[in-house]
């Protein structure tokens, strides 16, 4: 595995040259979500569809 600072490096790289500030914020945050979310799946921190359908459903109130 990489560590942090080499992928932060390659998702930047990756970037095309005019990519601005908020661009490439974006592009770390996104990446750090998906990682975030493989992790708690593989946790087995993550609930059904039909429980996230109830719980937006609360919000609606």
């Amino acid at each position: 595995m990489l560590s942090t600072k080499k992928q932060m490096t390659t998702i930047i790289q990756d970037q095309p040259d005019d990519s601005s500030y908020d661009e490439i914020l974006r592009e770390l945050a996104f990446a750090r979500m998906i990682e975030r979310g493989l992790e708690d799946s593989q946790a087995n921190r993550t609930i059904s569809n039909e429980e996230m359908k109830h719980r937006i459903k609360t919000w609606q109130r």
